[in-house]
C-alpha cells in the first residue's frame, strides 16, 4: 500500500531530517511510530500524503509517486492526516458545514455529502453536535470533529501525529477508543506518538525512530522485550 525506498530529506536551512528510511505499511496495519521530539516523526508522516517531497529516494501510496505533483490531490484523499491541534483543521462555523467542506471540494451531490457528513459524525460520537461551532467543543470532542472532518473524504489510510498529547486522561481515552473502531472498520493507521504505553494494546507493529533513522521494526511484544 505505502512503500518507502531510501528516503531522506533536508529543510531549506540544511538541517537533514531523514536518513535513508525504508518502510512498508500494509492496507489494514495499524504501525505506530514513536521516538523523542525531533527524530524525525513528523517529517516521515508529513511525506505520506504529499505534504512534504523527498529530497532523495521515493514514497509510492497504492501506486503513486509523491513526487508526481499531478497526482497531489489524489494522494491526499488516500492518505488523510489528523494533526496535534485540531482547531487547525476547522474552516466552517458548525461542525455540519466543516466536514461537509471537504467532499463539497470533490463535487458530490448534496445527498452523498449529507450522507458522509452525518455518517462521519455518527462513527466518532458526535452527530448530536453536528449544528455546534467547533470551536465550542471540548478538547477531546474538536479531535474527534477532526477526525470526522478526515473520514468524509473515506481515505484508505489515516495518519494521526500526536493527537492526544493536549488532552486530558478521559478524553485521551475516548479518541484512542474512536481509533481502535476505525482500525477494526478496516483503515490503515498510522500513529505518532511519544506515549507508547498508550499504543500498545492497539498497534500491530511498532517503528521506533531516532536522529532521522528508524532504529526498531516489530510487534508490541517484541519492542516490550528488545
Amino acid at each position: 500500500m505505502i512503500h518507502i525506498n531510501n528516503l531522506s530529506y533536508r529543510y531549506p536551512d540544511g538541517t537533514l531530517a531523514l536518513d535513508g528510511v525504508d518502510m512498508s505499511i500494509e492496507k489494514g496495519e495499524f504501525v505506530a511510530l514513536i521516538g523523542k521530539n525531533g527524530c524525525g516523526k513528523t517529517t516521515l508522516v508529513r511525506h505520506l500524503n504529499a505534504l512534504l517531497t523527498p529530497t532523495e529516494g521515493s514514497i509510492s501510496v497504492f501506486g503513486m509517486d509523491t513526487k508526481d505533483r499531478s497526482g497531489v490531490w489524489n494522494i491526499r484523499q488516500t492518505v488523510g492526516m489528523v494533526f496535534q491541534n485540531p482547531q487547525t483543521q476547522f474552516v466552517g462555523t458548525t461542525l455540519e458545514e466543516d466536514i461537509a467542506f471537504g467532499p463539497e471540494n470533490l463535487t458530490l451531490p448534496p445527498n452523498e455529502i449529507r450522507k458522509r457528513v452525518d455518517r462521519s459524525l455518527r462513527e466518532v460520537g458526535l452527530l448530536e453536535y453536528k449544528t455546534h461551532a467547533p470551536n465550542a467543543l471540548s478538547g477531546g470532542q474538536m479531535q474527534r470533529a477532526a477526525i470526522a472532518g478526515v473520514l468524509a473524504m473515506e481515505p484508505e489510510c489515516i495518519v494521526f501525529d500526536e493527537v492526544t498529547s493536549m488532552l486530558d486522561p478521559e478524553s485521551r481515552g475516548n479518541v484512542l477508543d474512536t481509533i481502535g473502531q476505525l482500525h477494526q472498520n478496516g483503515k490503515t493507521i498510522i500513529y505518532v506518538t511519544q506515549r507508547i504505553e498508550e499504543i500498545l494494546p492497539l498497534a500491530d507493529r511498532i517503528v521506533s525512530m531516532n536522529n532521522g533513522r528508524i532504529e526498531f521494526v516489530g510487534t508490541p511484544q517484541e519492542y516490550l522485550a528488545s
